[in-house]
């Protein structure tokens, strides 16, 4: 059981229901929001079919999966995927569920910079990774700034692409927090472009979402000079 983000008529809301087969036409479901513990149980009890697909991506590869060497191999894949792949696992509702309110009045920006995180591109299945700088502007509660870290590493532990976990982030933080506005950034190299393709090792991507009073000049060239 999956539960989605959907965006129709000017207003987004989330609905817990089974995956559909494809993503349905013009403003649909636009992301997984999160996958229930039942999801990675192939990953964490080494699923034997899950263990055969991996011999034979060995085998696929002119690898013998049968040497020293790489016969544990598929049980560790599983092991490290359950970590890898942890954030389909996580709620960003949960995460951002406890907040304070004795903030004597402040309003001003709050910012969390220089998150690290570890991600998957989704095309090539390479890692990607980077630093994230999340803000916010208050309206009459903060969360912990340790929940901020979890929320990127709810999105960035997933198959994903830096625009929609820039993306999903933003949204995660409006629809949970209902601040007067947030922006977040997210700075990366990615494996697909330095070890295949192009292989430009040392590109970095940047991305940016900014919601409500973000998009504002001064409240967004505040956020900026911030990070630098």
């Amino acid at each position: 059981m999956l539960w989605f983000s959907d965006f129709r008529h000017g207003h987004r809301f989330w609905s817990k229901r089974q995956a559909p087969d494809r993503a349905p036409e013009g403003n649909g479901t636009v992301a997984v929001y999160f996958m229930s513990t039942e999801g990675d149980a192939s990953l964490s009890s080494g699923s034997s079919a899950t263990r055969n697909a991996l011999r034979e991506i060995l085998r696929a590869i002119g690898e013998d999966p049968d040497r020293e060497g790489l016969v544990d191999t598929p049980d560790r894949v599983m092991r490290s995927w359950s970590e890898i792949f942890a954030g389909y696992r996580q709620d960003p509702a949960q995460i951002l569920a406890t907040t304070f309110q004795e903030v004597d009045g402040y309003d001003e920006m709050v910012l969390l910079r220089d998150i690290p995180f570890h991600s998957t591109c989704e095309h090539h299945m390479l890692p990607f990774t980077g630093l994230a700088h999340v803000a916010y502007l208050p309206n009459g509660r903060v969360v912990g700034l340790s929940k901020l870290a979890r929320l990127v590493d709810c999105f960035a532990r997933r198959l994903q692409i830096q625009e929609r976990m820039t993306r999903v982030i933003a949204n995660a933080l409006m629809t949970h927090l209902n601040p007067h506005g947030c922006g977040v950034m997210v700075k990366a190299a990615h494996g697909c472009m330095a070890c295949r393709g192009v292989q430009k090792s040392g590109a970095t991507m940047v991305t940016t979402a900014v919601e409500g009073r973000f998009r504002e000049a001064t409240v967004r060239a505040e956020w900026l000079a911030r990070i630098q």
